[in-house]
Protein backbone atom coordinates (compact mmCIF):
# COMPACT_ATOMS: atom_id res chain seq x y z
CA UNK A 1 0.00 0.00 0.00
CA UNK A 2 1.20 3.48 -0.92
CA UNK A 3 -0.04 6.78 0.51
CA UNK A 4 0.28 9.68 -1.92
CA UNK A 5 -1.21 13.07 -2.74
CA UNK A 6 -4.55 12.82 -4.57
CA UNK A 7 -4.63 13.64 -8.27
CA UNK A 8 -7.54 14.66 -10.52
CA UNK A 9 -7.71 11.18 -12.09
CA UNK A 10 -8.42 9.68 -8.64
CA UNK A 11 -11.84 11.25 -8.25
CA UNK A 12 -14.03 8.58 -9.86
CA UNK A 13 -12.64 6.07 -7.33
CA UNK A 14 -12.87 8.60 -4.48
CA UNK A 15 -16.51 9.24 -5.43
CA UNK A 16 -17.24 5.49 -5.34
CA UNK A 17 -15.72 5.13 -1.86
CA UNK A 18 -17.56 8.19 -0.56
CA UNK A 19 -20.82 7.02 -2.16
CA UNK A 20 -20.65 3.87 -0.04
CA UNK A 21 -20.11 6.00 3.08
CA UNK A 22 -23.09 8.19 2.22
CA UNK A 23 -25.48 5.36 1.34
CA UNK A 24 -24.48 2.87 4.04
CA UNK A 25 -22.73 4.76 6.85
CA UNK A 26 -23.26 7.44 9.44
CA UNK A 27 -19.72 8.81 9.35
CA UNK A 28 -20.99 11.49 7.00
CA UNK A 29 -24.28 13.30 7.30
CA UNK A 30 -24.56 13.64 3.53
CA UNK A 31 -27.64 11.78 2.30
CA UNK A 32 -27.09 12.16 -1.46
CA UNK A 33 -23.70 11.12 -2.84
CA UNK A 34 -21.93 14.01 -4.58
CA UNK A 35 -20.53 13.50 -8.06
CA UNK A 36 -16.85 12.98 -8.79
CA UNK A 37 -16.87 16.51 -10.22
CA UNK A 38 -18.26 17.96 -6.98
CA UNK A 39 -15.64 16.10 -4.94
CA UNK A 40 -12.95 17.33 -7.33
CA UNK A 41 -14.14 20.89 -6.72
CA UNK A 42 -13.88 20.36 -2.94
CA UNK A 43 -10.36 18.99 -3.49
CA UNK A 44 -9.43 22.17 -5.34
CA UNK A 45 -10.72 24.32 -2.49
CA UNK A 46 -8.86 22.27 0.11
CA UNK A 47 -5.55 22.11 -1.74
CA UNK A 48 -5.73 25.84 -2.57
CA UNK A 49 -5.45 26.38 1.20
CA UNK A 50 -2.30 24.19 1.29
CA UNK A 51 -4.18 21.47 3.14
CA UNK A 52 -3.36 17.81 2.42
CA UNK A 53 -5.63 15.48 0.43
CA UNK A 54 -4.25 11.95 0.33
CA UNK A 55 -5.13 8.60 -1.20
CA UNK A 56 -4.17 5.04 -0.29
CA UNK A 57 -3.26 2.98 -3.34
CA UNK A 58 -2.97 -0.80 -3.64
CA UNK A 59 -1.59 -1.64 -7.08
CA UNK A 60 -3.70 0.45 -9.43
CA UNK A 61 -6.64 0.74 -7.03
CA UNK A 62 -7.58 3.65 -4.78
CA UNK A 63 -8.60 1.94 -1.53
CA UNK A 64 -9.07 4.97 0.70
CA UNK A 65 -8.70 8.70 0.98
CA UNK A 66 -8.19 11.29 3.69
CA UNK A 67 -7.98 15.04 3.84
CA UNK A 68 -7.74 17.93 6.25
CA UNK A 69 -10.13 20.84 6.00
CA UNK A 70 -10.62 23.99 8.06
CA UNK A 71 -12.28 23.11 11.36
CA UNK A 72 -14.38 26.24 11.01
CA UNK A 73 -14.21 29.10 8.52
CA UNK A 74 -13.53 32.09 10.78
CA UNK A 75 -9.89 33.09 10.70
CA UNK A 76 -9.11 32.54 14.40
CA UNK A 77 -9.65 28.80 13.77
CA UNK A 78 -6.85 28.72 11.16
CA UNK A 79 -4.43 26.73 13.32
CA UNK A 80 -6.70 23.71 13.67
CA UNK A 81 -7.93 21.28 11.04
CA UNK A 82 -10.63 18.64 10.83
CA UNK A 83 -9.73 15.23 9.45
CA UNK A 84 -11.89 13.13 7.14
CA UNK A 85 -11.04 9.51 6.33
CA UNK A 86 -12.89 7.03 4.12
CA UNK A 87 -11.84 3.48 3.28
CA UNK A 88 -13.23 1.18 0.60
CA UNK A 89 -15.49 -1.39 2.31
CA UNK A 90 -13.34 -4.31 1.08
CA UNK A 91 -10.28 -2.83 2.83
CA UNK A 92 -11.68 -1.79 6.21
CA UNK A 93 -9.89 -3.26 9.22
CA UNK A 94 -6.65 -3.78 7.26
CA UNK A 95 -4.68 -0.73 8.43
CA UNK A 96 -5.63 1.58 5.56
CA UNK A 97 -7.34 4.14 7.79
CA UNK A 98 -4.43 4.06 10.24
CA UNK A 99 -1.88 4.63 7.46
CA UNK A 100 -3.94 7.49 6.03
CA UNK A 101 -4.44 9.16 9.41
CA UNK A 102 -0.73 8.84 10.29
CA UNK A 103 0.23 10.46 6.99
CA UNK A 104 -2.39 13.18 7.44
CA UNK A 105 -1.15 13.97 10.95
CA UNK A 106 2.44 14.22 9.68
CA UNK A 107 1.45 16.47 6.76
CA UNK A 108 -0.58 18.78 9.00
CA UNK A 109 2.17 18.98 11.61
CA UNK A 110 4.70 19.81 8.89
CA UNK A 111 2.21 22.32 7.47
CA UNK A 112 2.23 24.45 10.61
CA UNK A 113 -1.02 23.34 12.23
CA UNK A 114 -1.43 23.00 15.97
CA UNK A 115 -4.44 20.73 16.46
CA UNK A 116 -6.49 18.19 14.56
CA UNK A 117 -10.15 17.56 15.29
CA UNK A 118 -12.17 14.47 14.50
CA UNK A 119 -15.87 15.19 14.11
CA UNK A 120 -17.24 11.65 14.03
CA UNK A 121 -20.76 10.94 12.94
CA UNK A 122 -22.38 8.42 15.29
CA UNK A 123 -21.20 7.45 18.76
CA UNK A 124 -21.71 3.85 17.56
CA UNK A 125 -18.97 4.38 14.92
CA UNK A 126 -16.50 2.41 17.04
CA UNK A 127 -14.10 1.79 14.15
CA UNK A 128 -13.46 5.50 13.63
CA UNK A 129 -13.39 6.23 17.36
CA UNK A 130 -10.85 3.45 17.99
CA UNK A 131 -8.75 4.55 15.01
CA UNK A 132 -8.51 8.06 16.41
CA UNK A 133 -7.76 6.80 19.92
CA UNK A 134 -4.83 4.74 18.61
CA UNK A 135 -3.43 7.88 16.98
CA UNK A 136 -3.49 9.89 20.22
CA UNK A 137 -6.87 11.63 19.93
CA UNK A 138 -8.79 12.30 23.14
CA UNK A 139 -12.56 12.52 23.55
CA UNK A 140 -13.49 16.17 23.98
CA UNK A 141 -17.25 16.21 23.58
CA UNK A 142 -20.45 14.91 22.09
CA UNK A 143 -23.47 16.52 20.47
CA UNK A 144 -26.36 14.18 21.21
CA UNK A 145 -28.93 13.68 18.47
CA UNK A 146 -27.17 16.12 16.13
CA UNK A 147 -28.38 14.51 12.90
CA UNK A 148 -31.13 12.25 11.61
CA UNK A 149 -30.26 9.54 9.09
CA UNK A 150 -31.53 6.04 8.35
CA UNK A 151 -34.58 6.60 10.54
CA UNK A 152 -32.72 7.41 13.74
CA UNK A 153 -31.06 10.26 15.60
CA UNK A 154 -27.26 10.25 15.45
CA UNK A 155 -24.74 11.78 17.84
CA UNK A 156 -21.58 13.59 16.80
CA UNK A 157 -18.43 12.71 18.75
CA UNK A 158 -15.60 15.25 19.01
CA UNK A 159 -12.01 14.09 19.46
CA UNK A 160 -8.89 16.26 19.55
CA UNK A 161 -5.17 15.70 19.02
CA UNK A 162 -2.46 18.31 19.57
CA UNK A 163 0.02 18.38 16.70
CA UNK A 164 2.57 20.59 18.47
CA UNK A 165 2.85 22.58 21.70
CA UNK A 166 0.28 25.35 21.92
CA UNK A 167 2.70 28.27 21.79
CA UNK A 168 2.24 31.53 19.91
CA UNK A 169 1.97 30.57 16.24
CA UNK A 170 4.70 31.52 13.81
CA UNK A 171 4.01 33.84 10.89
CA UNK A 172 2.67 31.75 8.02
CA UNK A 173 1.30 28.92 10.17
CA UNK A 174 -2.28 27.84 9.63
CA UNK A 175 -4.46 27.98 6.54
CA UNK A 176 -5.20 31.72 6.27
Amino acid sequence: MLIRIAEPADFPAIADIYRDGVLHGTGTFDEVPPSAEALHTRWGEITAMNLPYLVAVDGDDIIGFAYASPFRQRVAYRYGVEDSIYVHPDHKGKGVGSALLSALIAACTDGGFYAMYAVIGDSANTGSIRLHETQGFKHTGKLPNAGYKFGRWIDVVFMTRALRPMTSPAEGDGWA
